[in-house]
């Protein structure tokens, strides 16, 4: 028998609307007692008295015994999601940020209070990757977990190559279409799918990272010459987290934008659409291919969660009862496109080898061997406007 939720529910913008639309067509023996919501005088579908500005009227309230947390302040869906599990509340988030940044504590508190957070939602949409890493692959060795992650980023450079539209042009797009934010650095800088990744990882190899140590360079210098390199050599740019085993003892994580080439399964993945690619030592190759933002998508996650919770799942976080050996490590070489403008700029990136240069009029690269940690290092060189860094696979 499932036990009856009732749920108290933090933000009603698109996934929270999305995700009442989907629960209102269910009989999933649950009750939303209450909505918290920042704007008390925006106009809602539901009645008033549903929703209500003080968050202790859901953390305080004993009859409610699940805390859906649906905001985009980090910062304060930690502190929500932190009482809720210590008052004895469980918790459904898609907050990628908070739980990327707080995970260490977080599964912390679950275990001292008994009490569980779940959280496919904050990761790839409608994907169930963070349950199947779970179930699935919690007995297997993980070569490599990849993809595409951010559906904004994805968007962008679908129209950049599929359709001809400029940098510019597409974000523009992606941004009427509520893709991208006003301000998208999140998205096409890759900090969005770093946080992602830190919770992929923590799922795949038992690792607790802090995201901040983690690289991540994104798609927003990317120009007009890079675009033209790509179709000269009949390559698409994606934007890609990767997760890797390179040793028995070591796990690399990083965001950066790659050359792919049409024998990769992530060159058609388009649009809004993400893909995630797991290659394991028993299992082989594996695709995970959904959408990765919207309402109805994130919704349907966010409310597997919640029936999940109706029979008292939890994470068990299998991998960190085995991990004892394997660290996260920065020492991996790549190979590498650089564009960049100043010979001394260059001079101060230290390559292990450079195969290609190229003098344009209008633009200069490199393609070579650099190690990971030298981006790290040099980020603020690498970053800067005018250039733009970017891996070939």
């Amino acid at each position: 028998m499932s036990k009856k939720l009732t749920i108290g529910m933090f933000g009603f913008g698109v996934v929270g609307q999305g995700l009442y639309d989907i629960i209102k067509t269910k009989n999933l023996n649950l009750e939303i007692k209450k909505f918290v919501i920042k704007n008390a005088d925006k106009k809602r579908t539901l009645p008033d008295e549903l929703f209500t500005i003080d968050a202790n009227v859901i953390l305080d309230n004993p009859e409610i015994n699940t805390v859906v947390e649906l905001i985009d302040d980090a910062d304060a869906a930690f502190e929500i999601t932190k009482k809720a599990l210590s008052s004895g509340k469980n918790v459904v988030s898609a907050n990628k940020k908070m739980i990327a940044t707080h995970l260490e504590e977080l599964t912390e508190l679950q275990n001292q209070y008994g009490t569980s957070l779940l959280y496919e939602g904050a990761v790839c949409g409608s994907i169930p990757i963070i349950r199947n890493l779970e179930e699935y692959y919690d007995n297997e060795l993980l070569h490599s977990v990849s993809g595409i992650f951010n559906g904004s980023s994805n968007y962008i450079l679908s129209k950049i190559f599929n359709e001809g539209q400029s940098y510019a042009d597409a974000l523009k797009k992606a941004q009427e279409l509520g893709f991208a934010e006003t301000n998208p650095i999140l998205d096409v800088g890759g900090y969005d799918p770093k946080y992602k990744l830190t919770i992929v990882a923590s799922h795949a190899y038992g690792l607790f990272v802090n995201p901040e140590t983690i690289l991540n360079l994104g798609i927003d210098k990317l120009n007009d010459s890079d675009i033209r390199y790509a179709r000269e050599k009949n390559f698409k740019i994606k934007l890609i987290p990767f997760a890797k085993e390179i040793s028995n003892s070591e796990v690399v994580l990083y965001v950066l934008p790659r050359f792919i080439t049409k024998d990769n399964i992530l060159y058609n993945v388009e649009n809004e659409n993400n893909g995630v690619l797991v290659k394991a030592a028993f299992a082989d190759e594996q695709f995970f291919y959904g959408k990765g933002a919207g309402g109805h998508p994130t919704g349907s996650a966010v409310l597997s969660d919640i029936a999940a919770l109706r029979y008292d799942y939890r994470y068990e976080y299998k991998k960190h009862l085995e991990s004892q050996e394997l660290q996260y490590s920065t020492n991996y070489d790549l190979k590498v496109y650089f564009r960049y403008q100043d010979e001394d700029v260059l001079e101060n990136i230290e390559f292990k080898s450079i195969t290609e240069r190229y003098y344009g009029e209008h633009s200069k690269y490199v393609i070579g061997y650099i190690n990971l940690q030298e981006i790290i290092d040099k980020r603020d060189l690498i970053n800067q406007d005018g250039y733009f860094l970017a891996e070939l696979s």
